[in-house]
């Protein structure tokens, strides 16, 4: 099934500015055209190579493919073909990342990419994460092509999302390059599935990384996400050691991932290993693609969840894709002080003062 361009992805449908430029950039003609070369993978015996993007390292013989679907062995040669490659692309408020600590009330230009690394049952854009790059209409638009639409529609930021933005990391890497020059910020939306040494690359040049992790168990990565935990793991310590915004989110399921032993677990190695700063964001979940039969996340089970996250001494715990405002306030940790009020994503930031609490004056997490 071939899909069409998809410039709203599923979620919450908000207001948004319209983006201007996007007819300038042709759609792929050639579904399968790639001239570019993948980065970070080694050349085996018999013209077959190995991947050394994420921690699957896969093997491929000529004409072969990885399981992400966008990396090619072409006669001994791996490549990508996500390059350039845009199925999605859209202004969507920061907060929707979400990233709740970073530029505050301002808009990214969101793009993605067809493909993914992982195979989560409930993802919300399966159309595009779990499709071939052919099977998918797509603009061609080169990375300064990108920054040329922040600087058109007057963008500060660019995030990386949608999909899995480790799968076309050569465009991605590309494009966070070309903005740093012009003062563009860059942020990744991922699954953290990707291997330290191109994560330490890409780490010099974007500003924000908000990881999803999934589960704080191996059975639920191998039987819900089809992944594994303990490398997402070692790419949130990644992130902490190179001194990138890092923001986590976990997707509470019922009765798959929401055991309190296993919550309060997590919080206590994110405390331990990231720091009590990071911001938390446990977001809750409704049925889809393949798990529509689940019910949706009672209220008092993210309530729950939360408490226990405050208890172990996190100090920027939210509830996300729930109405209540309430959940999406930061306050500082000290003194309680409304800080940022969130009503949807319309955004007030108040009693801040240079980075600090205006009233206790303690300094915020905030980029």
């Amino acid at each position: 099934m071939k899909y069409k361009i998809i410039l709203i992805v599923l979620g919450i449908l908000v207001s948004r500015p319209a983006l201007a430029g996007i007819p300038q950039f042709e759609k792929y003609t050639d579904p399968t055209a790639s001239p570019k070369e993948a980065m970070f993978y080694e050349k085996l015996p018999r013209n077959a190579v190995k991947c050394r993007l994420c921690p699957w390292e896969c093997s491929t013989k000529p004409g072969e493919r990885g399981i992400c679907e966008v990396r090619e062995n072409r006669y001994g040669k791996l490549i990508t073909l996500s390059y350039s490659r845009v199925c999605s692309i859209n202004i969507d408020p920061i907060e929707k990342k979400p990233f709740f600590h970073f530029l505050p009330g301002e808009n990214a230009l969101s793009i993605a990419t067809p493909g993914c690394n992982f195979g989560c049952k409930f993802c919300q854009n399966w159309q595009i994460s779990q499709a071939k790059p052919e099977d998918i209409d797509s603009f061609y638009i080169p990375p300064e092509g990108i920054v040329s639409l922040c600087e058109k529609n007057k963008i500060k930021i660019i995030a990386f999302t949608y999909s899995e933005p480790t799968i076309f990391y050569e465009y991605m890497l590309e494009t966070a390059k070309i903005a740093k020059q012009f003062g563009i910020k860059t942020v990744v939306v991922t699954n953290g599935y990707i291997n330290p040494e191109p994560l330490k690359l890409l780490c010099k040049y974007v500003s924000g990384i908000k990881i999803d992790l999934k589960a704080f168990n191996e059975d639920y990565y191998k039987n819900t996400v089809e992944g594994r935990l303990q490398p997402v793991l070692d790419s949130i310590k990644t992130i902490k050691q190179q001194k990138v915004h890092l923001e986590i989110v976990y997707l509470v399921v019922p009765a798959l991932n929401d055991n309190p032993r296993e919550i309060k677990k997590m919080c206590g190695w994110l405390k331990e290993n990231v720091g009590a700063e990071v911001p938390l964001h446990f977001s809750r979940f409704f049925p889809l693609y393949k798990m529509q039969n689940y019910p949706a996340t009672p209220l008092s089970t993210l309530e729950n969840i939360r408490n226990t996250a405050l208890a172990c001494g996190l100090k920027y715990v939210y509830i996300g894709n729930v109405p209540n405002p309430k959940y999406a306030k930061t306050l500082c940790p000290s003194c309680s002080e409304l800080l940022i009020e969130r009503n949807g994503y319309d955004i007030k930031l108040k009693n801040i003062d240079s980075g600090r609490c205006a009233k206790c004056k303690v300094k915020i997490k905030l980029v």
